[in-house]
């Protein structure tokens, strides 16, 4: 595996194998941080987040983040003396009368914050800078052993990662996943891998000796939007309600309201078992449940029974982009499957819209993602269930990438809500 000096991660064909890691002397482990799914009021945060896009002077950072221009100075010098923030002396005007205005920006250079996402058949790990970037990652199967030795593979992987950046201190750790997670304890049940009351942070922490923060992977994606795909795009952050929906091998949803995730301490809601009128059996002994209709590891199944995809043979399986690969070659049997799926996709979509009725409905998830005919499908399915007028409907900004920001944001949202106070905690790891 080589540095991860990319600027995106590693796009693989199949899964990485995990790599091969030495016994190290484990850490004490470190009590888990709650993520911080949420924009908060805190000046320096307010600071921080506006110098995440461009370069910009003191007084433009009064202006966008409604501060005084004195507080603005306070919060400017406090973060560059946490290294939090640097100045840009080369960008200051030429032969400016005076002094000199020197416009300053998030230090993108000399730390990185480590994300994981756990999926039930496919792990991601990437590593981002402070401003939000992607800098490098790498896929490895999700271990389908027992809890214990499942999470202290995953976190070693991390570990064998993290440690072939070049040049970045390590300040954070975030892990999203599905399942019920309780963020305070950095615990998580989560019934596809059979794990139960997982101490996932205290491992991480042991692994990794840096502090560490676990999401319920479907709210961290909906923090993604929130924390960092308006800053991407340029627009500012609406108020008001969102409805995010995820559907992959597994389906969930979440919803922020006045910028603030909304993460209950019983677990997300589920709509893994939302009836959709589909004839596919699910696990739970029913007949039409929502994950069971466009889980791709059910679609997949449905694929080889129809005799679109061919017989697994080992130690090869059916990927699902084999199916895409074959709608995309005019097999009318794949297409129809497909299309089937984004129609179900729709119906739910407007089902659980029209209970919410928020501002704003964003799909996510490979899902919605991954096939893109049937994308026109899913919004005339909508379209055509929902009671309600016509909805703001968007695809999440991070496309087939929404895992890794998950997790990315993870791992960030401790800094985006308090700057300050994040990196004396980071600074105090042993590393």
């Amino acid at each position: 595996m080589s540095s991860p000096t990319l600027d995106r991660p590693q796009q693989t064909a199949g899964v990485k194998k995990s790599p091969v890691v030495t016994t190290a002397r484990l850490a004490p482990a470190r009590p888990a941080v709650p993520p911080e799914l949420r924009i908060t009021d805190n000046p320096a945060a307010a600071v921080l987040r506006a110098a995440t896009r461009d370069p910009l002077f003191r007084d433009v950072a009064a202006q966008t983040t409604g501060l005084s221009i004195a507080t603005v100075n306070r919060q400017v010098s406090a973060l560059l003396s946490a290294g939090l923030l640097r100045e840009r002396a080369d960008l200051t005007a030429s032969g400016a009368v005076g002094r000199p205005r020197v416009p300053f920006e998030v230090d993108t250079d000399s730390y990185a914050t480590l994300g994981v996402h756990i999926g039930s058949t496919v792990t991601r790990i990437v590593a981002a800078n402070l401003s939000g970037r992607i800098l490098g990652g790498l896929e490895i199967a999700t271990p389908q052993t027992g809890q214990d030795a499942a999470r202290t593979i995953v976190a070693r992987s991390a570990k064998a990662f993290l440690d072939r950046l070049p040049r970045r201190k390590p300040l954070w750790t975030g892990v999203a996943l599905a399942g019920r997670v309780d963020s305070t304890a950095g615990q998580v049940d989560h019934p596809r891998l059979g794990w139960q009351a997982a101490p996932v942070a205290a491992v991480f922490s042991s692994v990794l000796d840096l502090p560490v923060s676990v999401s319920a992977h479907v709210e961290a994606m909906e923090a993604a939007e929130l924390l960092l795909a308006a800053r991407d795009s340029g627009e500012e952050t609406r108020p008001g309600s969102s409805l995010y929906i995820y559907a992959r091998e597994t389906a969930g949803v979440a919803v922020t309201l006045h910028d603030r995730v909304h993460t209950p301490a019983n677990g997300p809601g589920s709509i893994a078992h939302l009836p959709t009128g589909s004839d596919v059996e699910c696990g739970c002994g029913r007949r039409g449940c929502l994950e069971a209709a466009v889980g791709e590891r059910a679609l997949l199944e449905r694929a080889v029974r129809k005799g679109i995809l061919p017989r697994p043979e080992a130690p090869r399986r059916p990927l699902v982009a084999d199916l895409y690969r074959a709608a995309d070659g005019g097999h009318a049997g794949a297409r129809e499957l497909l299309l089937e799926r984004a129609e179900i996709l729709g119906r739910a979509a407007a089902l659980v819209r029209d209970m919410f009725n928020p501002e704003r409905v964003i799909l996510g998830g490979q899902a919605f993602t991954g096939y893109r005919p049937g994308m026109e499908r899913v919004a005339q399915a909508f379209a055509e269930s929902t009671t309600l007028p016509a909805a703001d409907l968007r695809i999440s900004r991070f496309g087939g990438r929404v895992q890794e920001f998950a997790a990315a944001v993870t791992s960030l949202s401790v800094f985006y809500a308090d700057p300050l106070s994040a990196m004396r905690r980071a600074t105090r790891t042993t590393r």
